[in-house]
């Protein structure tokens, strides 16, 4: 489709046409929402989670009253996004601002609830980028570097929901009230601006994470205890995020509502943002896109199995263990080795692996460390293995056939044959070179993957200096797997929801997490999670839901706790887990999957409909 580029209008042009007088009426139409975030239609984090997962419930309330705004990426669109006639006010707003000269595309996401999205097309806005940071620095004291790419890209993205707020503006107000909601800085960065030419619509400000916050989290182990000390604007000129951590801070305090997710994140933006939340807004999930109807204990057995196969594939050409008698542990996550609680993690399996040894526990313990790094190609042995089973597969195969096809008409005869003679000696010594080839002398490796630096990377430090090897007398293993889990992947198979279903317990004790979707989707899915008192998730099940232990979930006490007793504490739960009988795990199971409802964004969502009351009250 080819652009309308023939807009001369400026920035401000917009703005002027909406202070135009408009007619009153005495009665007002219904309010619009315009939910505005960076990863609408564009996957990068939880925030995407997070907005493609509640559309169901939002568009349930709001109807075709309801928008969502983000970033035009015609590779993610391509395969999200479902083009619509500009029809009614989202619509006819995009018209106006084509007629600026800033594209936007209007359609539908094509996720559960297909709702309404318009997609901008910021740099079309580049040409006026330097006026925008002018009047940040002007209006609000925020400069900026010249040649940031990504602070250039959001200003950009912000200018154009300025300018296409403003076009739905001219059209809609007084005659409705209009809220626009803007997650995380990156799509907050319209916001000072909107207040400064005194938008006549209200606006909700979410942050999930601060800027500084995580910076000061990744390097500061007494991060919560110096909270109330740090000098934020200093610390994040000395992070160089001094531009984002102005822009969040204007927005918190431009929003006529400001919410966060949880209140260890709350407590972080009071004191280095300078504005008191007004609401706390957990996540959810579809719950009903991770039921399985009550098939969820059949759906564990089956992809189990499916994990069974890698570790015969990963371990047994050194040596073998029971299957029968193996537990899957799993974390996941971006890579961020101490905030998400790698580092503890790690200590923990040590101990457990001594405990195990030392308690003459017969079992083993599988423990995947999931996370995304760069990487050169998988590691030349693991696929070899990999390899080999699929070679051992098709022998077996045509064994079994060469041999039903045999015995049944011996039987049938009423012969007994000796069953050497039932496979032809093709076969039978092709097992035996396959099963000579399959047998290693090596260990078998705790990384599935040749690292860009693997010398420096943390994990793979840690796990070499806590000597977890893959030895044959160690119970607990381990596979850091420095990729995503996706049916693609050539040593796993199948999607990562499938994965977790196939493990005993998933293991997220963060120390910086402002909620934490990790230890939600685990529970979603029926299995059993660790989080922390420091993750939003985690305090909040402390603060609401008192019998969380016996449901599955297990809080680690991290605030106010040495690393010391947090990993052995963490090293007992998983000792608890490993000593259950199979009996006591499904039933652990069974609870999971019933306590997971809890968390179905038809409950949670009801906190969003307060922020978004509470921002028309304050309007009026």
């Amino acid at each position: 489709m080819a652009k309308p580029r023939d807009g001369t209008a400026t920035s401000r042009s917009v703005l002027n046409r909406a202070s135009e007088p408009r007619p009153s009426r005495s009665r007002r139409a219904e309010p619009l929402l315009a939910e505005i975030s960076w990863e609408v239609c564009n996957q990068l984090g939880g925030i995407y989670t997070v907005l493609r997962s509640k559309v169901p419930s939002m568009v349930e309330r709001w109807g075709s009253r309801y928008c969502l705004v983000g970033p035009y990426n015609h590779a993610s669109a391509s395969v999200e996004f479902e083009p619509a006639p500009l029809v009614g006010p989202f619509g006819q707003a995009v018209k106006r601002l084509r007629e600026q000269g800033v594209y936007a595309h209007y359609g539908r996401w094509l996720v559960t609830g297909r709702p309404h999205v318009v997609l901008l097309e910021y740099l079309d806005v580049f040409k006026h980028l330097h006026e925008v940071k002018y009047r940040y620095w002007t209006d609000h004291g925020v400069s900026m570097p010249p040649d940031d790419e990504l602070l250039n890209n959001v200003i950009g993205f912000g200018e154009a929901c300025r300018q296409f707020l403003t076009a739905l503006a001219h059209s809609e107000s007084p005659r409705r009230q209009m809220i626009a909601h803007c997650h995380e800085w990156m799509g907050a960065s319209a916001v000072p601006l909107l207040r400064q030419e005194h938008w006549p619509g209200t606006i909700v400000f979410t942050t999930h994470a601060t800027v500084l916050g995580r910076f000061l989290a990744m390097n500061n182990s007494q991060f919560y205890s110096h909270l109330s000390f740090f000098q934020a604007e200093e610390e994040a000129d000395r992070y160089q995020v001094g531009p984002q951590h102005r822009i969040e801070r204007a927005a918190a305090h431009g929003a006529h509502v400001f919410t966060t997710v949880s209140d260890v994140t709350a407590e972080e933006c009071r004191h280095l943002l300078g504005r008191k939340v007004d609401l706390l807004l957990p996540n959810g999930l579809n719950i009903q896109r991770f039921a399985a109807l009550h098939e969820f204990q059949n759906l564990h057995q089956t992809f189990k199995e499916k994990i069974h196969q890698f570790t015969m594939g990963h371990f047994f050409s050194s040596y073998h263990f029971n299957l029968n008698k193996t537990l899957y542990f799993y974390t996941s996550g971006r890579y961020e080795y101490r905030n998400k609680g790698m580092d503890l993690t790690i200590e923990a399996l040590a101990r457990l692996n001594h405990m195990m040894q030392h308690a003459g526990i017969d079992r083993t313990v599988v423990a995947f460390i999931i996370t995304r790094r760069p990487t050169r190609s998988m590691n030349v042995g693991v696929l070899q293995s990999s390899a080999m089973l699929d070679e051992f597969r098709t022998v077996v195969e045509a064994i079994k056939d060469q041999i039903g096809e045999r015995l049944f008409p011996a039987a049938a005869a009423g012969k007994t044959p000796d069953l050497n003679t039932l496979v032809d000696d093709y076969w039978s010594l092709r097992l035996k070179r396959t099963i000579h080839a399959w047998k290693r002398d090596a260990l078998p490796s705790i990384v599935t993957h040749d690292l860009v630096d693997d010398t420096k990377d943390q994990v793979l430090n840690q796990l070499r200096g806590c000597h977890l090897w893959n030895q044959p007398h160690d119970p607990v293993k381990v596979v850091y797997h420095p990729d995503f889990i996706a049916p693609t992947n050539p040593l796993f198979g199948m999607e990562y929801e499938q994965f977790v279903r196939g493990c005993h317990l998933g293991v997220f004790p963060s120390y910086y997490e402002p909620w934490g979707y990790t230890p939600l989707e685990s529970i979603a899915l029926g299995i059993p999670a660790v989080t922390s008192d420091l993750a939003g998730f985690g305090s909040y099940l402390v603060q609401l839901l008192p019998d969380h232990e016996d449901r599955g979930l297990y809080v680690l006490r991290r605030r106010y706790e040495s690393f010391n007793n947090s990993a052995q504490a963490l090293a007992d739960r998983m000792f608890t887990i490993v000593q259950m009988n199979r009996r006591e795990r499904v039933a652990l199971r069974n609870n999971v999957e019933s306590f997971s409802v809890h968390f179905d964004w038809h409950n949670l969502v009801k906190r969003y409909h307060e922020a978004h009351q509470l921002a028309l009250e304050r309007v009026g």
